[in-house]
């Protein structure tokens, strides 16, 4: 059991390392910054730069602790933040299936990170190691409302922000 853990958390998590620092620093083939900017306005998050600069380095580091097994229901909240988010303003009008541009891939990372979190990063960890390590139905739950509450948190700014952008624009018109 410590070793699927242990795969479960390099997997994830490098692959969360990866996909956050395509979006800060254009690394692996991804757009870097300032296309990522412009990707997440046009979905309705603004300031996308602020945006995009919350996910990537949430997706970087979360993936990094996650990784090493370092608190891993936080890890497990941030990128369940992220995950939601992007269903909620990607690939939820899409459907479930990810060959449509659905939410099928989203949900499984979100099903596994709560897994960690209930579970526990595993004796190869460094939670273990520090005696850190917490785990259990309530950090599922902890992680889960967190995640949530980021998710919700970062679209009601965006909402925020591009309300006042429309009555600023107005305003000059």
């Amino acid at each position: 059991m410590d070793l699927g853990r242990l795969l479960l958390r390099l997997v994830i998590g490098g692959l969360f390392i990866g996909h956050g620092t395509q979006k800060l620093f254009g690394w692996f083939g991804g757009p870097g910054l300032e296309a990522t900017s412009q990707g997440f306005e046009s979905m309705g998050l603004a300031p996308g730069r602020r945006n995009a600069l919350a996910a990537g380095i949430t997706e970087t580091a979360a993936g990094t602790t996650l990784a090493l097994g370092l608190a891993t229901p936080l890890a497990a909240a941030g990128l369940t933040s992220v995950m939601l988010t992007a269903i909620r303003t990607l690939h939820w009008k899409n459907g479930p299936w990810s060959t449509n541009g659905g939410y099928e891939y989203n949900a499984v990372l979100i099903a596994a990170l709560l897994g960690l979190a209930e579970a526990g990063p595993g004796r190869w960890s460094l939670d273990h190691a520090l005696g850190t390590e917490r785990s259990g139905l309530v950090w599922l739950i902890a992680a889960l409302a967190a995640g949530i509450a980021g998710s919700v948190s970062a679209t009601a700014m965006a909402d925020q922000q591009g309300g006042e952008q429309e009555s600023a624009s107005a305003e000059t018109e």
